[in-house]
Parts: C-alpha cells; structure tokens; sequence
C-alpha cells in the first residue's frame, strides 16, 4: 500500500485545490447544481461513463474493466449546511449563511482522487460504481438516489461510504460490525387550551404548565420503558409559547429528537411519547397533537463487509490503527437507506484535532486526502 500512497501523493496539491474550490462554494440539500457540474466535468475527463440526475443533483460513475461480474459501489456525500463559517480562509465560503460544516467536500475530493487513480491504473476484474450523493444533511438524499433507480440501473455486490471523525487521529480509521450510527426521529407536540388572564388561572387550562408537566414525563421514556443495554435518547430541544408576561397563552409546541439503534427501541421511543401525551392532555384538560416522523433508519454494518473492509484499512495502514472497538454514535446518517439496500459498510476517517462537525469552525483536514483516496482505491481492488 505504501506505492499507492506514493502514486496520489503526486495529485495531493491538485485534489486539494479542488477541495477548496467547493470548500468556497457550497450549496445545501438537491441545490448542488455548481457541484454537480464539477463532480461530472472531473470524472468524464478521466474517460469515465457519467450518469446525472439521479436525486436531482447525484452523480454516478462508472468504470469497468475486465470479464469479471463483481461490483461495488462506493459512495461520497456532496452536500452543504445551513451554518455561517468563521473560519478566516483564503478559501472561507462565499456564500453567505452556508459552509461545508461536515467535510463532505473532503468526502467528495477524496472519491474523485480515487476514481482517477482506478481510471487510469484498471487494476480491477469487475465493475466501480462511483457514487456522489446529495441531500445527505436531512433531505434523505440517499433515499431518493435509491428510489429514483439506483440499484436497479447500477447494479453492486456492496456498497461502501465514509466519514471523517474530529478526535480520531489522522491516520487512523474505524469500523465495526452492526451499528455505526442511530436513527434519527424528529417530534413535534402542539399543546392546545384557550388562553386567558395570568391573573385568573382558574378560567382556563394552563398549555405551559402542561409542557413543562410533559417535558419532565418524556425523561421516563427511555430509563423506563426500554431496555438498559439497548441504548438509545430523547431530548425536548424547544419549547415556545406565550407573548405577553400577564397572558396564559392558548398554544404551546414542543419540538425534538429520539435516536436508538433498533427497531424495538425506535418503536418504543415513539409508543412512549404518545402514551405519555395523552396522558398529559387527561391530567391538565388541554388537547395535544403529536407529530411523529422518522427520519433516517440506523446504520447498520453487515458483519461481512465490515470485516473485509477493516482487512483493507490494516492492510493499508496497519492493524493498530483500524479501530474496531469503539461506541456507536448517536448522530444519523442517510448512507442508512443504501445499507438496507444492499449489504456494506460504512467507515470512519480520523480528521484530527479539529472543531467538530456541524459547527461553524471545523474544517476538513486536507492531510488525509490522500489517505481516504487510498482506502477507496483498497476497497475496489481489493473486492474485484
């Protein structure tokens, strides 16, 4: 591995350039025209087949070579967020109030190294489905590659994505069997009564009191309803009622999130929530409505393809440094979808001591470019 290491290392300068080239210019969920565009002008210049619109904004690539009917797909997410950098950059985003906050610039570099490098050695027997992603930050981008015919026109064997994770060192990766990451649910509960007077309380039910009674209650769903050992959270992140300091409002909304790793747990958390809302409406004489949606399902490494993937990365950069052993986070992630599509993997990178994702300081570290280019490399001659 250490020749691959070498043979990018020459295009490190380039793939960093474009990097920040999208670093500078990001665009957020099925709006990833500009991206597109490059991500397709990159890959046909290096002599690939080059499928767009997919999801919209996806991009998918195709490289064959040999008799072989393997395949495998990998995947890269293209997408920005709704956060304003403050990072001083000579390549800071342009565009105000969005920033790649998640990497997926990296991400999307990465993948195209990998695919320049694999169009031009063909040290494969099968087929590459490259593929670029959009709408990964909450718009189930993955989904709609998916429905909109994905597996059925680019047919894999499995498919593979990748992460980078601030606080893992450079250098480093992780992988495990089973769960990587949680599902995500997303709740909102309106609580409804008739408002009135502060200072006649007794003329109307309270909606404050209500939440406040509901908020508390909601702690119960998981220390009380599920199994300890099967992990999983619920959090109440708003709460808004009220405009006046003498006025008992007539509306108050809750929103917030449930996250677990299995089914049983995820419908628990649900069940939970609604039972207890009810019950709350009954104790406090208000009407409460809950809005329920489930967002992105948890992703769940085959054991196979995890396995052959931690194989690839120890032997790339040594045993000691693929982890296997750590805990599940419990943030989401729409690679999900493909995973319930097709057995895979998904891996994490080490980006360092750097701000965390999803914040207005972190930046993707461009040592590991090359790195992540070389897993992918690994990864498909390896499986074909």
């Amino acid at each position: 591995m250490t020749d691959l290491l070498t043979a990018l290392e020459v295009h490190r300068a380039t793939f960093t350039a474009l990097r920040h080239e999208l670093h500078a210019n990001p665009e957020t969920a099925y709006e990833e025209d500009r991206t597109s565009a490059l991500i397709a002008h990159e890959l046909e210049s290096y002599g690939l087949e080059v499928h767009r619109g997919l999801a919209h904004t996806g991009v998918v690539a195709v490289l064959r070579n040999g008799t072989s009917r393997r395949t495998i797909g990998l995947r890269a997410d293209i997408d920005a967020l709704n956060i304003t950098e403050l990072n001083e950059l000579p390549y800071r985003s342009t565009t105000q109030g969005k920033m790649h906050a998640c990497g997926h610039d990296g991400h999307t570099a990465m993948l195209l190294l990998a695919a320049r490098h694999l169009s031009q050695t063909r040290n494969i027997d099968g087929t590459v489905v490259f593929i670029f992603q959009p709408a990964e930050e909450g718009g189930a981008g993955a989904r709609t590659m998916i429905r909109d015919g994905l597996f059925e026109r680019f047919p894999v064997d499995a498919v593979y994505g990748m992460h980078n994770i601030p606080g893992i060192p450079a250098g480093q990766f992780a992988v495990m069997p089973g769960p990587m990451m949680a599902a995500g649910d997303y709740f909102e509960i309106v609580i409804n009564a008739v408002g009135g007077h502060a200072a006649l309380p007794h003329t109307t039910p309270d909606p404050i009191l209500a939440g406040s009674a509901l908020v508390q209650a909601l702690q119960s769903v998981v220390s009380r309803t599920i199994d300890p050992l099967d992990p999983a959270v619920l959090s109440v992140t708003q709460f808004h009622g009220g405009e006046a300091s003498n006025v008992i409002p007539a509306t108050v909304r809750l929103h917030g999130t449930a996250r677990s790793y299995t089914s049983s747990a995820q419908e628990a958390l649900e069940a939970g929530l609604r039972r207890l809302a009810d019950g709350t409406a009954a104790s406090y004489g208000v009407e409460i409505d809950v809005q329920y949606r489930r967002g992105y399902p948890a992703t769940i490494n085959t054991p196979r393809e995890a396995a052959f993937a931690r194989d690839v990365l120890a032997d790339l950069v040594g045993q000691q440094q693929v982890l296997t052993q750590l805990k599940p986070l419990m943030t989401a992630e729409d690679f999900s979808f493909m995973l319930q599509a097709r057995p895979g993997a998904y891996l994490w990178i080490g980006n360092g001591d750097t701000a965390g994702l999803h914040t207005p300081r972190y930046n993707f570290n461009d040592a590991i470019l090359t790195l992540g280019a070389a897993c992918w490399v690994g990864l498909a001659e390896s499986a074909l």
